[in-house]
């Protein structure tokens, strides 16, 4: 399914003017605090009349019907569950109240791992537990549209590292469109399928994750010290050393052990700061990962730095050096280059799930 948003709204010093069309997958809002993401998602969900909106699901206009007409899910980043009512009474509430059937309760019980705390009031989950109940809710309530404003923000990085592989199983087996609301980049690499970069109240940039994430223009506005790209990758061996030999288009890499079958798919985030970058092949490196690509294009910065966007084998990878280097190089558009990733620079936490396509 296809959501097209269009809002103008205006509050006293700021205003939300965007237009935009998300397509299938998971759609990332992604921005600084204040930049207008959960007016957005508000909007969508009927929550807020905006000034002027026309928000549409497949043709469908959504924007004259109230909230509970709309059949959209949302999830908070509170959670907002029912301390006086079970897990399974939390998970069903929507369906009581229009006397209707949950939709399909085992199913979602099964994928968010829940069955064991059903009989559990709110008071006795852990934050990552919470935060399942709360999304199993809004998908029991039989949406076409599910809405994601920062749920994983109240949570710390223990917490994010056990809900993050639901949310990717979310993507890839619900098949529901998800507007996810986030100004963690990380967590947006791990999981959209599109990106929105919203500013000041006004769409920037929109496009497939991979795209997004490797554009040297659109790398300031989402941080440069988070800066990176995401590759496709297949676990094609696990050696007895303790590493993971994955193949991507450019070649193989290694990466201290991942959890997965050989033939997994997987999507890695690689740091613009951790690729370096060398004109012949380097020898007698301790770097494992040593992957040849092509220079597409160049951005310079504010400061001595330079952003490099690398096309490998097809797919982009994003280093970040100095303007020195790049002159001692003789780095320009086309050149033929190595690009050098430290197997530890890689974080567990940046490889996720390969289902939703980082192409989009």
């Amino acid at each position: 399914m296809t959501l097209r948003v269009r809002v103008k709204h205006a509050f006293e010093g700021f205003s939300v003017d965007v237009d935009l069309t998300a397509p299938p997958g998971l759609t990332c809002l992604f921005g600084r605090s204040g930049s207008g993401k959960t007016t957005i998602i508000n909007a969508v969900a009927g929550l807020l009349r905006p000034d002027e909106a026309e928000i549409s699901l497949d043709g469908e206009p959504l924007q004259h019907l109230p909230p509970h007409r709309r059949r959209v899910g949302y999830v908070f980043q509170d959670g907002r569950l029912f301390p006086h009512l079970s897990v399974a009474r939390n998970l069903t509430y929507g369906a009581r109240v229009r006397r209707e059937a949950p939709a399909d309760f085992d199913r979602i019980v099964e994928l968010l791992g829940i069955g064991a705390i059903l009989g559990r009031r709110p008071a006795a989950l852990s934050g990552g537990e919470k935060s399942r109940v709360a999304i199993g809710r809004a998908l029991m309530s039989g949406p076409r549209l599910l809405l994601m404003d920062e749920p994983l923000a109240a949570l710390d990085e223990a917490r994010k590292a056990e809900i993050l592989p639901y949310v990717e199983a979310l993507r890839d087996r619900i098949g529901l469109p998800v507007l996810y609301v986030s100004h963690a980049l990380p967590e947006v690499a791990r999981l959209a399928t599109t990106i929105a970069v919203i500013e000041a109240g006004r769409l920037v940039s929109l496009g497939p994750a991979a795209e997004i994430l490797s554009s040297p223009s659109v790398a300031p506005l989402m941080g440069l010290s988070e800066a990176g790209a995401i590759l496709s990758a297949r676990i094609t061996a696990q050696e007895h050393d303790g590493l993971t030999r994955l193949e991507t288009a450019g070649g193989p890499i290694w990466l201290p052990r991942l959890a997965g079958e050989v033939g997994r798919k997987v999507r890695i985030r690689v740091a613009a700061q951790d690729v370096i970058l060398a004109r012949s092949r380097p020898e007698g490196l301790s770097a494992l990962n040593i992957l040849p690509v092509r220079v597409i294009e160049m951005q310079e910065g504010r400061g001595p730095g330079m952003l490099v966007r690398l096309d490998l084998g097809g797919e982009s990878l994003l280093a970040r050096i100095t303007r020195r280097s790049a002159l001692a190089l003789g780095i320009v558009p086309g050149a033929a280059l190595y690009a050098v990733v430290k197997s530890v620079a890689v974080a567990q936490g940046d490889v996720g799930s390969g289902g939703g396509s980082p192409q989009g």
